[in-house]
């Protein structure tokens, strides 16, 4: 408790310094005040003296019954609740049901085996193979949640175990390694097509009503593919310099993995009835929500990327795949269940309580007389990193684009078309900088594999990487080399 001591303080000392301060001009005293608990609870999730998951519930409960976002004590409860009706949350929760039936099926370890009999002789191309994993299905799944936090992590969970790496002391051996590669490389392919990830829609809604402009998909596509290539190619060689396995080869894994298939035997039942669940997932994500596909009866949009976990861990729970004590004994399920619906809940206040837009209105007022490409470039990084202030790229989207794009529109002989593109391209890539940035982080985060300093380090470091890229590749090919507007 002793050592814990400055962990616990620090974030109390922090809110009672910033509540102490005077409150600034254009914000309400509440607005300030939900601000300095915000930020102590950020600081607290950094430090982390207690589980995250009680460290949201903790804020949650002060800022709610505090009254800072809505005065009325019933709403200000139903408030503070509000993220557990979130589908985001739910579908992460999902994720992890998903993970124990890959895991008690025993289709996870044969997949898994799988891999490390084709590619196991160096961890290095594991590394490669999730990423192309990624990125095949990112161009029909619009939630990444869903492909990355339902389908590429509950297979590759399997996968450090059979080198003896698991959460805690070994994770480093090469589970670190694996897990960064697929969150990181998620992110990246979130901002390569307007269809992998749910956000990317509303933003082009948001473009066409305050810009005027339509973005189609291949002109998405074509714009932020000199940005992707670079970052794919090199992703997976970034991260083994970055954040090294310990083991880098191993001749004999891969023949035993063979071994271990042979051993298995045929399929069975379960494994059989798991895989066909998780087809059925995968075309009901591509289908269900794509607007472009209409179906006899059923139409567009039939089913929501949540609605189709609900239904496969109902087809799990059904056909015995995994019994329902077995999710109520899922403790990492339900604690970021609770983690992730609490932090969506107290990034939606900065909102409600019009903290953001004075922060955004506050950065653009200092802009105005500078260079075009400048202000692009100060706006863009802005409203990259100010993303460390949401929960939700969904709530990103909505509370800061329509500001930073009307600021930007207003600078004379501003490149629009250029500036909204990078705008967009951006909220895929910003999902790295937290580990509640984007739906799989959580997923990641809770498996044990990277710890809490390396998760925040790391996002820093990749988001970095990742905001460079755009700026040093995405702004020449958009306003020099294939100009757009």
């Amino acid at each position: 408790m002793k050592g814990n001591a400055w962990k616990i303080a620090g974030p109390l000392l922090l809110w009672l310094l910033l509540a102490l301060i005077p409150t600034p001009a254009g914000l309400t005293p509440a607005a300030w005040h939900y601000f300095a608990v915000f930020a102590g609870v950020i600081l607290a999730l950094i430090l982390e003296p207690i589980p995250a998951a009680a460290i949201g519930m903790i804020g949650i409960a002060v800022a709610g019954c505090l009254r800072y976002v809505d005065p009325d004590p019933s709403k200000s409860i139903s408030w503070a609740l509000a993220g557990f009706s979130d589908r985001t949350v739910w579908l992460i929760f999902g994720a992890f049901v998903f993970s124990i039936g890959y895991a008690k099926s025993g289709l996870g370890r044969r997949i898994a085996l799988q891999l490390v009999k084709l590619l196991g002789r160096r961890t290095l191309g594991l590394g490669y193979a999730v990423m192309l994993a990624d990125l095949v299905l990112a161009p029909g799944t619009p939630s990444n949640t869903a492909r990355s936090g339902g389908t590429i992590f509950p297979v590759i969970r399997n996968i450090p175990d059979l080198y003896g790496s698991a959460p805690g002391p070994t994770a480093r051996k090469i589970g670190s390694y694996i897990m960064w590669v697929a969150f990181a490389t998620t992110c990246i392919t979130s901002s390569m097509f307007v269809t992998s990830l749910a956000p990317n829609a509303a933003a082009l809604a948001i473009v066409k009503q305050t810009a005027k402009l339509d973005i189609t998909w291949t002109q998405w596509f074509l714009g932020f593919l000199p940005v992707a290539l670079p970052l794919l190619a090199l992703l997976p060689l970034l991260v083994y310099w970055i954040y090294p396995p310990e083991i880098k080869a191993s001749e004999e894994v891969p023949a035993w993995a063979g071994e271990e298939i042979r051993k298995m035997g045929p399929m069975k039942i379960q494994e059989i009835v798991m895989a066909a669940l998780v087809v059925l997932a995968v075309l009901l994500w591509i289908v269900g929500s794509n607007k472009n596909i209409r179906l006899p009866f059923l139409g567009t949009n039939f089913i929501d990327a949540t609605g189709v976990v609900l239904v496969v861990i109902a087809g799990m729970i059904i056909f015995k795949v995994v019994e329902w004590d077995d999710i109520l004994g899922s403790k990492g399920a339900w604690n970021v269940l609770v983690w992730f619906a609490t932090l969506v809940a107290l990034a939606d206040g900065l909102n409600k309580v019009g903290f953001v837009t004075w922060v955004a209105k506050y950065v653009s007022s200092h802009l105005m007389g500078y260079a075009p490409l400048t202000v692009m470039a100060v706006l863009v990084a802005f409203f990259f990193f100010v993303h460390y202030f949401f929960a939700s790229l969904a709530a990103h989207t909505a509370a800061v684009l329509p500001v930073v794009l009307a600021t930007g529109i207003a600078i004379p002989n501003m490149p629009v078309r250029a500036f909204a593109m990078l705008l967009v391209f951006s909220l895929g890539i910003m999902g790295v900088i937290t580990p509640y940035a984007t739906g799989p982080a959580p997923v990641y985060y809770a498996g044990g594999f990277i710890s809490r300093r390396a998760f925040w380090s790391l996002g820093l470091v990749f988001g970095l990487i990742f905001i460079a890229a755009l700026m040093a590749i995405g702004m020449p090919w958009l306003t020099v080399i294939h100009p757009v507007g």
